[in-house]
């Protein structure tokens, strides 16, 4: 009898430590993923810096790419759907894992702190609910032309949306808050990322700190000096 119940407490304990491992897994590798994509469309903005003509021909590059065995616009749909679904897993699994977090509080399995609970871990949720406001509202904005902040979005290219948006220092303060969310993601991110898949040696852990902040260093910089630069006329 005694037997049975630690059996099957151990069993159940098994079970939920299997079941976090897992979604740890789920949210660093739609993590990654979500990554590479940001670090993409980084790269494709600082186009931005090349001149009217190189910024368009990259967008129109990114509709036509793969024609005629793609439809027009198939990579971005494809990019889309991966993007989605990636975002749906690293949702529920954020979620599951704070739930998980929240339950157990007060217990000895959580009761010490960790390294990972530094302030941008603390925050990763409110951090999370930015990046998804702004993502919805950066669609409506740039791929749906709902929003139309500056001018008549329709009848302009890819380049002069940009100078019309981000001419505009309210649209600039609104990016500024959404890459300073995501730079905080992203920092803790990587450091997390590594972590979970193993990288997260004692020795190591100094490097990978550095690595992490650069990358968010980077995804910083890089994001802010398009917008910047058009808004103090340096790009018009």
């Amino acid at each position: 009898m005694i037997t049975n119940v630690v059996s099957t407490t151990v069993t159940t304990k098994r079970k939920a430590r299997d079941t976090s491992v897992a979604l740890k897994i789920g949210m660093a590798v739609s993590g990654i993923l979500f990554v590479l994509f940001i670090l993409m469309h980084m790269y494709g903005n600082l186009k931005m810096f090349a001149g009217a003509q190189a910024y368009n021909d990259y967008a129109e590059h990114l509709r036509t790419f793969g024609e005629p065995i793609l439809p027009y616009e198939g990579l971005l749909w494809i990019l889309r759907i991966v993007l989605l679904a990636a975002l749906i897993l690293h949702a529920y699994a954020a979620f599951s894992l704070w739930h998980k977090a929240s339950s157990a509080r007060g217990s000895k399995y959580v009761a010490r702190r960790t390294l990972a609970q530094t302030y941008a871990s603390r925050t990763m949720r409110w951090g999370g609910v930015i990046l998804l406001l702004f993502i919805i509202f950066h669609i409506l904005q740039f791929t749906t032309l709902t929003i139309q902040l500056g001018g008549n979005y329709l009848q302009m290219t890819p380049y002069d949306r940009m100078v019309v948006a981000f001419g505009e220092w309210y649209v600039w303060v609104i990016y500024l808050i959404a890459i300073l969310a995501l730079t905080m993601h992203v920092r803790h991110g990587v450091w997390s990322a590594m972590a979970t898949l193993g990288g997260n040696k004692k020795r190591r852990q100094d490097t990978i700190n550095l690595v992490a902040i650069f990358v968010a260093a980077i995804v910083l910089v890089g994001f802010m000096l398009p917008p910047t630069a058009i808004l103090f006329g340096w790009i018009s």
